[in-house]
């Protein structure tokens, strides 16, 4: 029965992007091998002709003596030193292209990455013992492996080749200097391209190999897999301060709109709701603060300092605490209810104004049961509703 440490998930892509971070990707030696053989190749076969037919004219300018050639040694070398400069920019130009085509390949395989990590010096990497261990690892097995074939086909092909054409070669020797050139060259890349047959066919398995054992390699344990997950979500201390400083900076935005409320209903002790409304921006009243307990007293302090009245209406201020969300309308259910307080509000302002008389007794508006969460109406329809949703 396997271990939680074995590590059989598949990396996660926080974990591909650190090995790539850390300028690990997937990378075929074969796709490399396959691109400097291939453009060098081609070069070959495109600047040959006019590289030949070049060093034939150098040559017979070069094999041409005479008496004041014989007296100018400085001559010879100022012939030699033209065909060296030739062979060498030839060389740099085939260098360049493969140098070009080996890095095309690496992108190919695995990407771009810019970073500096695997150049850095890491002591760990001269443990001997973990040395030796990595010799016998999976994927380097695999590429013994897989050399050795490639190793065994090319050199069968190899032989193949040239014992079937050996007698051709052999008798370049009677022909023409231009005749044999050419049969040299057509001879040279036909086997070339015998060669490249070959690599192709194992760079193609040799792409994929190498994408699977890289994300082998980085395969997660249960456990990594669940630090990660906590690393990403955060710190759960942390986390909790940042909740309670988001409360704290939520409370004291809801408390700083109490003054600009038109009523203020207590529940009397446990439940404060801050209401207001303008007939001119609003379609229903609103809910601009609302608290309990201590947050419930401060917003009742505050609305007595700023001369906002304070009601007391148990039910309505429960269910509107539960039900109404902060600068939104308040639910349908209650315009009634509410409607009754804020006329009440209404002329008791008219009245400290000097407009009006008093009103009588506060009305105590009906709210209906189940918008009550103190009901037991209210309590038994929360487990059939959290059943709905689980549904």
């Amino acid at each position: 029965m396997s271990s939680s440490q074995d590590k059989n998930l598949p990396a996660t892509e926080r974990k591909l992007q650190k090995a790539r971070q850390d300028g690990q990707a997937a990378r075929s030696r074969d796709l490399s091998h396959l691109a400097i053989l291939g453009v060098g190749a081609l070069a070959l076969l495109l600047l040959a002709p006019w590289f030949v037919e070049y060093l034939e004219r150098a040559l017979r300018q070069s094999l041409v003596f005479d008496a004041a050639t014989v007296r100018s040694p400085g001559d010879m070398l100022a012939r030699l030193k033209t065909l060296a400069v030739v062979g060498v920019a030839g060389s740099v130009a085939i260098a360049l292209m493969t140098s070009l085509a080996a890095l095309l390949a690496a992108l190919g395989a695995g990407g771009f990455i810019l970073s500096l990590k695997p150049i850095t010096p890491q002591f760990n990497r001269l443990n001997p013992l973990k040395g030796f261990v990595n010799l016998f690892s999976k994927q380097q097995l695999a590429n013994v492996a897989k050399m050795v074939l490639m190793t065994a086909i090319l050199s069968v092909v190899a032989w193949k080749f040239m014992a079937g054409s050996v007698e051709t070669m052999a008798g370049l020797v009677l022909q023409p200097s231009a005749v044999a050139l050419r049969l040299a060259g057509q001879w040279i890349v036909s086997g070339v391209a015998l060669l490249l047959l070959v690599v192709f066919v194992f760079a193609v398995v040799d792409v994929p190999l190498q994408a699977f054992f890289f994300k082998s390699r980085l395969k997660m344990s249960h456990e990594e897999v669940k630090q990660e997950h906590k690393e990403s979500d955060g710190n759960p201390q942390l986390k909790g301060r940042m909740r309670q400083k988001a409360r704290e900076i939520a409370d004291g935005a809801s408390i700083a709109a109490v003054p600009k409320a038109d009523f203020v209903l207590m529940n009397p002790t446990h439940y404060a709701v801050a209401l207001k409304y303008d007939e001119a921006a609003m379609g229903a009243p609103q809910v601009i603060s609302k608290g309990t307990d201590l947050l419930a007293f401060k917003i009742r302090e505050v609305a007595q300092a700023h001369d906002v009245p304070v009601l007391s209406s148990p039910m309505l201020a429960r269910a509107l605490y539960a039900h109404a969300e902060l600068d939104q309308p308040i639910p349908q259910q209650l315009y009634t209810a509410v409607a009754q307080v804020l006329a009440y509000v209404y002329r008791l302002k008219a009245a400290m104004r000097g407009q009006g008389r008093m009103p009588g007794d506060q009305p105590d508006p009906q709210v209906p049961p189940e918008l009550d969460p103190h009901s037991p109406l209210a309590q038994r329809s929360r487990p059939a509703a959290r059943r709905r949703r689980a549904a």
